[in-house]
């Protein structure tokens, strides 16, 4: 995998993405807001999702009330294949999971945005 620079909820961070056929992953992200690093896997698995009912013409169907949780259109439950998705808060198995397996982790210097998350993480405490 290959480390880029990228933007996220319109803050600066970065992603890991494949460089080759044989990854066992389709993308890393770093949230800057969370503070966690997400890996999305070539692994997949079937999960039920509430999704929109629709129409012959593919519109949304409108309910005539506003549903308790505020949603306007009819809803159905589907299966759908997703990835399966893994979520890494620790710093040092962040760092880790870096090393090996980004082809120019020296070179590209993912920890100013881990150092900028930890920092805003600070910030926001001190403030409350």
């Amino acid at each position: 995998m290959m480390l880029v620079q990228a933007t996220w909820n319109d803050k600066q961070t970065f992603r890991m993405i494949p460089i080759s056929e044989s990854c066992p992953y389709v993308e890393c992200i770093m949230d800057p807001d969370t503070k966690v690093f997400v890996i999305i896997s070539k692994i997949t698995k079937t999960t039920l999702h509430m999704l929109p009912r629709l129409d012959d013409n593919g519109d949304a169907l409108s309910v005539k009330t506003v549903r308790k949780n505020g949603r306007t259109v009819r809803e159905e439950r589907q299966k759908i294949e997703t990835f399966q998705e893994f979520y890494i808060e620790d710093l040092t198995a962040i760092n880790d999971l870096i090393s090996m397996f980004a082809v120019n982790a020296l070179s590209f210097d993912h920890k100013k945005f881990l150092d900028d998350a930890i920092g805003d993480a600070k910030a926001k405490k001190e403030v409350k």
